[in-house]
């Protein structure tokens, strides 16, 4: 392989592979970098115990963007998505809800705790999907730049004006959304707490708040302006895991002209003279190019990567205090059998298996478990969210068992008391694992095996600084123009050809694709200005 090339990527996660293909397919030579062995970053499915395979880290699907799909002819290289019967259930000590599965069903279930939530709910429905309508459609834009003069006024205008044009109603829902918390939010529109509780568990997910911390309707939001298969909302399994969209990326990208490396860790962002020079590997090799692509979150990027004598005092100050840490604790475990439920007994193939599992009883529940987690590192009674994908992909396990994943709330990214995660993640574990038996008695016995990930483990394993998921708070300080901060929320860094590509940018977390796309775009408009001013010169 050479050693020069047009642009070069850090991290091969979806974000660096969707970048890498856009400057691929606009005439540019580029390689993808990545620390591990395996490409995708944390959308990969590995094999965790003979036999049983499963998305390791991100393990579900909605929000990527039909755009990208397209443009990268994803279906052509095996991208296949399964609907969820219904989106979710939610079991409760005495009873349980389900959320999704067509027309009324979610009505008919809210009518049994509220026939006033039931009504309020299309309604509910509605002004959201008015609201994340403005949310897609500034997803795959490039945030204004704040100080950047004219240009900045003129993106700002445009950005806004969908908003402006929005009813006096919508644009009251949306100042709710940012300004509120989640519960604040939802007491405006239901009053049965199992009604709110279906709504307020998406509020704290990859969020280290509880339903009552002010701004947590945002992330409420976040969740559900994605789409799968041309349906707004839905959400679905990747057949062969969430690996399977990374190798499909991957493989449009070599179509274009990309080379990936693999084991090919970055120590060092080159820099010459304020300009982006190349990088360094760990192994000592430099690459070089006037393109760097950072798809690692800005945390690791500017902490690690980048000399601090390259960046101003300002920046060097608010990259020091970048704010990371999702709260997540996440599982994969092996089973001998499907989860037989209290509430809904039964270890045969239902919907409810295919489904979001969520034990979250109760908004009071939500608020404690992150009240836990501040006091004493971790919550006593977790926020836990059981997939199950080889209830639909028969591909992840020996027949008759099962795969399943377990997206666990409210775990410190860093313990009191100096304690270390590496002292307390089998600890942790049990009672992960304990919890989720005190509604389902058979799944404790049922478990093969088991693979960990504490916050620390995510932080080693897949460089999430903090084990923040979304490579950086979502709150409204590190939101669209103001993510990473202020003055470079287009997706360029302070070092002249140094640009961030990943979920630290516009428009966050979640396998959207978007900020690959996004940055990719602003790379090929400098070039093409570049190019035009020195030929005209």
């Amino acid at each position: 392989m050479s050693n020069r090339y047009d642009a070069l990527i850090i991290g091969g996660g979806h974000n660096g592979l969707v970048c890498a293909f856009y400057l691929a397919k606009a005439g540019m030579k580029v390689r993808v970098l990545e620390r591990r062995d395996v490409v995708g970053g944390a959308a990969v499915t590995e094999e965790f115990h003979p036999g049983f395979r499963n998305s390791t880290a991100s393990y579900t699907v909605s929000l990527l963007r039909p755009k990208v799909i397209a443009d990268m002819k994803l279906h052509d290289y095996g991208y296949r998505v399964i609907e969820r019967t219904i989106s979710n259930f939610f079991p409760f000590p005495d009873t349980y809800l389900k959320l999704g599965g067509g027309p009324g069903r979610t009505e008919a279930e809210f009518a049994r705790f509220s026939k006033k939530d039931a009504e309020s709910y299309p309604r509910y429905d509605a002004a959201l999907e008015k609201v994340a309508n403005v949310l897609r459609d500034i997803s795959l834009q490039t945030p204004p730049n704040v100080g950047g003069g004219i240009a900045a006024l003129k993106s700002a205008a445009t950005q806004g004006w969908p908003i402006a044009k929005l009813d006096i109603a919508t644009q009251r829902d949306l100042l709710d959304i940012f300004t509120k918390s989640a519960r604040d939010f939802l007491d405006g529109w239901f009053e049965d707490d199992h009604v709110k509780s279906a709504f307020g568990f998406d509020a704290v997910v990859g969020n280290f708040a509880g339903v009552s911390t002010p701004g947590s309707a945002y992330v409420l939001l976040h969740h559900v302006f994605g789409e799968v298969n041309g349906k707004l909302g839905a959400w679905g399994h990747s057949v062969g895991g969430m690996g399977a969209i990374t190798q499909a990326m991957a493989k449009a990208c070599v179509d274009a002209g990309v080379e990936i490396s693999l084991e090919a860790p970055v120590s060092r962002v080159l820099v010459n003279n304020g300009k982006a020079a190349g990088v360094k590997l760990e192994g000592g090799e430099e690459l070089y190019a006037p393109i760097v692509a950072a798809n690692v979150g800005p945390a690791m990027l500017y902490r690690q990567m980048v000399d601090a004598s390259d960046l101003d005092e300002d920046f060097r100050r608010r990259m020091k205090n970048y704010k990371t840490g999702s709260g997540t604790f996440r599982m994969n475990v092996a089973l001998s059998e499907l989860p037989d439920f209290k509430v809904l007994p039964g270890k045969q193939l239902a919907e409810h298996h295919t489904a979001g599992i969520i034990i979250a009883p109760g908004m009071d529940y939500m608020d404690q478990a992150f009240i836990d987690a501040q006091q004493f590192g971790w919550s006593k009674k977790p926020i836990v969210e059981i997939k199950i994908p080889s209830t639909v992909d028969d591909s992840l396990a020996p027949p008759g068992q099962h795969v399943a994943s377990l997206f666990c709330q409210q775990f410190a990214p860093q313990l009191p008391d100096g304690r270390s995660w590496d002292d307390c993640r089998e600890e942790v574990a049990d009672l992960i694992i304990d919890t989720v038996n005190d509604h389902a008695p058979n799944f404790k016995a049922s478990v093969i095996a088991r693979q960990i990930h504490s916050p620390l483990d995510l932080e080693r394993k897949f460089g999430l600084i903090g084990g923040d998921i979304f490579h950086g708070t979502m709150g409204l300080d590190q939101l669209w123009a103001a993510r990473p901060v202020l003055g470079n929320g287009d997706y360029r860094s302070p070092i002249k050809g140094l640009y961030m590509c990943g979920s630290g940018t516009h428009p966050g977390g979640g396998v959207t694709g978007a900020p690959g796309h996004n940055a990719a775009h602003e790379i090929i408009r400098d070039r093409s200005l570049l190019w035009k001013l020195l030929h005209r010169a």
